[in-house]
């Protein structure tokens, strides 16, 4: 069984619409015990950091999410929560990846939003996926280069578009908008 993690995230629909195309079930939930039993979890976001966090505080998933041992997979948002922190509103984050996210300094104008290729891909996540596909992204804010990161991609600055860390992946993309190369990618985590 693979949980949905339920805190009112905004691309909800689009990820479950994509996992179903691939004859995958997702249970939405925001029930703790479902979620630390799911053989793996789906973390997706779109919004602010600190409305986001408000929300997992609300429903207590904070403590049960970083406890998780299972594969992990967070969708834009849901990426940049791994983080230790975020420069948006100044927000402590779940502090699972230590990392910190800020602002795009030099983007030509924000939000990065359309097609980017990625570079220096690795990992499982993108086997079978050629160097420089393009994804679809919609973001202000990144986590710069890092040694946890498993594809990289530039937007007026160098950023991070995918980390791992342990059993903890990462997406700034929305692989559920990014054609096959996305549906190939959601795949590949279903595979782990």
């Amino acid at each position: 069984m693979i949980a949905l993690v339920d805190y009112k995230a905004g691309n909800t629909f689009s990820v479950l619409q994509a996992f179903k195309r691939l004859g995958e079930d997702l249970v939405l939930t925001d029930d703790p015990q479902l979620i630390k039993q799911a053989d793996k979890v789906v973390f997706p976001g779109v919004g602010a950091a600190s409305s986001a966090m408000h929300n997992l505080e609300q429903r207590n998933l904070i403590a049960v999410l970083k406890s998780l041992e299972q594969p992990f997979l967070g969708i834009c948002l849901g990426m940049q929560l791994l983080a230790q922190w975020s420069e948006e509103g100044d927000t402590p984050m779940l502090a699972i990846v230590p990392v910190q996210i800020n602002r795009f300094r030099n983007a030509p104008k924000s939000p990065h939003m359309g097609w980017n290729s990625l570079q220096n891909m690795r990992g499982p996540l993108f086997r079978g996926i050629e160097e420089n596909a393009d994804f679809y992204f919609v973001h202000s804010y990144r986590l710069g280069p890092s040694e946890f990161s498993i594809a990289d991609c530039n937007y007026g600055d160098d950023f991070t578009a995918a980390v791992n860390f342990k059993n903890f992946y990462g997406l700034q993309f929305h692989p559920e908008k990014s054609g096959a190369n996305g549906a190939k990618l959601l795949q590949n985590f279903i595979d782990l």
